[in-house]
């Protein structure tokens, strides 16, 4: 969209989804915004992509998940949007005794999914201590999600609000860690449990850092199910642009910003190409070690992301060792190699600077879910998806020798796959030109360099828990969690409070920071 002027009521820099969050809401209220975005397109991590050239498979390159995102806000701005839930929660490739089994777990309680846990634990005692632990977890999420858009309050009148004691105290206030190993009993539950807590934070089962990261996980939109969008991440994209422009939102892609100036009245921003624009307000979308650098502050240190992302395109979904049907297996989250025991060990593996192994795996399948991704002929042919997520692989393992590296743990991943499918993923893998096959590594390295994630840290940075720390007040400076030290600029990405996964809550409260000033 071309600019037509330079002066606007507020900047946005950066063009993912929580930066077209927050100019479309402050565009309906009509503010004049301009977004600028250093990439070609739009949507930063939320991206869609053909990955692989010989097919016609659009890719959820980066992120994947939207289990984050409030329906509010999807009904707030208008957009034709929807997301697709799952039947199958997950299944868990486990070795008893010698024998390849599995955990099934539906997403409704069943016959089935019962009878998993008595085989692979031995009684029924761990699967009604499953059903205790997220009925409670599910009260919380219920309670707790509506305020991550609301004003900051203190724990104690957040705790006071949900009048959950019990819960509140093992998720929020003891490592989570302790609470799973006091709740579950079973090696292999334990381990699914504490998944949720990994995802992005490099943790052991004491770190209670892990809890902010569980939680987030756990009570997204009040249920905490996991939900994909139709047609991939590329389709909110294109719901927030198109609402954006329906607004009169300005947006000008590869404008990489070099300069940021504060003034008392408002600020002035200059765009690698010399372009100068300036605005009462500014919203910082991308990570806040960005921002500090653009003011010329010292960045601080970034907690280093910690898993590589493999996206696969395969000609059919392989068979696995435990004899399980694989459009089952793969329809949730497939764990593998994420017994309790198994997690704490990869962590310290790690931490001596070495790659897991066994590597800790999740993947997932959006095509079992959404075939729209792919090309009619594709979906006849029964090709799929599968998205492949290694845990404790942190940014710090990848900085020598970064491609030695990324194929050494590509390895590892799918030696780690392949312990439990009957046929190894390689067979199944879509062939490509020049004798390669359709697979594609993205390392916390290739994170940074590709779309500014520093360190490869999906939050920008260590999450925060969803209430003001205990010297902070209740007061304007910390109202919503997106102020900064400067009165007219507001961080509005990943790294603000209450930031992190695809939510566009931190642009939602970052708007809303700029809308009820004084």
């Amino acid at each position: 969209m071309s600019i037509q002027r330079k002066t606007y009521d507020a900047i946005v820099i950066g063009g993912g989804h929580n930066g077209l969050v927050s100019a479309c809401y402050l565009s309906k209220m009509k503010k004049r915004v301009l977004i600028l975005e250093s990439n070609a397109t739009l949507g930063g991590a939320t991206a869609s992509a053909k990955i692989f050239p010989s097919y016609e498979a659009n890719l959820s390159r980066y992120s994947y998940l939207v289990s984050l995102l409030p329906d509010q806000i999807v009904k707030d701005l208008g957009l034709r949007f929807k997301t697709l839930d799952r039947s199958v929660s997950s299944y868990t490739p486990c070795v008893i005794d010698g024998e390849h089994k599995g955990l099934y777990v539906a997403k409704h309680w069943d016959a089935r999914t019962e009878e998993s846990f008595r085989c692979v634990t031995g009684s029924k005692k761990e699967g009604a201590n499953w059903q205790s632990f997220y009925a409670e977890i599910s009260q919380l999420a219920e309670r707790l999600a509506p305020t991550l858009l609301q004003p900051l309050q203190s724990a104690a009148k957040l705790q006071s609000q949900v009048d959950l004691a019990d819960i509140w105290h093992q998720i929020i206030q003891r490592p989570i860690g302790q609470t799973i190993q006091e709740r579950f009993h079973h090696d292999v539950v334990r381990g699914i449990v504490m998944t949720d807590a990994l995802i992005g934070t490099f943790a052991d089962d004491n770190d209670h850092h892990a809890n902010a990261c569980f939680l987030y996980h756990v009570i997204g939109n009040g249920t905490g199910q996991w939900r994909v969008p139709l047609g991939g991440m590329g389709a909110l994209v294109h719901e927030l642009t198109r609402v954006a422009q329906q607004n009169d939102v300005a947006i000008e892609t590869n404008a990489k910003v070099t300069d940021i100036e504060i003034g008392t009245n408002g600020v002035s921003v200059r765009t690698e190409k010399d372009s100068r624009f300036t605005a009462r307000d500014l919203i910082f979308a991308g990570a806040p070690q960005q921002l500090q650098g653009l003011l010329g502050m010292e960045p601080t240190e970034s907690l280093p992301g910690s898993q590589i992302k493999i996206n696969m395109l395969v000609n059919k979904l392989p068979q696995l060792k435990s004899g399980m049907d694989p459009h089952l297996a793969f329809a949730g989250t497939l764990h593998i190699n994420e017994s309790f025991t198994q997690l704490q060990s990869a962590f310290q593996t790690a931490s001596r600077g070495q790659i897991p192994k066994p590597m800790p795996l999740e993947i997932y399948c959006h095509t079992l879910a959404d075939s729209s991704i792919l090309s009619e002929e594709l979906a006849q042919r029964g090709f799929h998806t599968l998205t492949l997520f290694g845990l404790h692989t942190p940014h710090d393992l990848f900085e020598y020798n970064h491609e030695l590296t990324k194929q050494t743990a590509a390895q590892l991943a799918i030696d780690s796959l392949n312990s439990h499918l009957a046929e190894p993923i390689e067979s199944v893998l879509a062939p490509c030109v020049n004798n390669t096959h359709a697979i594609e590594i993205v390392t916390p390295v290739d994170l940074e360099a590709e779309i500014g994630l520093p360190r490869g840290n999906i939050f920008h940075n260590q999450l925060s828990f969803p209430f003001l720390r205990e010297e902070e007040t209740e007061s304007d400076v910390t109202r919503w969690g997106a102020e900064t030290e400067y009165p007219h600029v507001f961080i509005g990405g990943a790294g603000s409070r209450r930031g992190g996964g695809v939510s566009g809550i931190a642009g939602h409260n970052a708007a809303m920071a700029i809308l009820n000033q004084a």
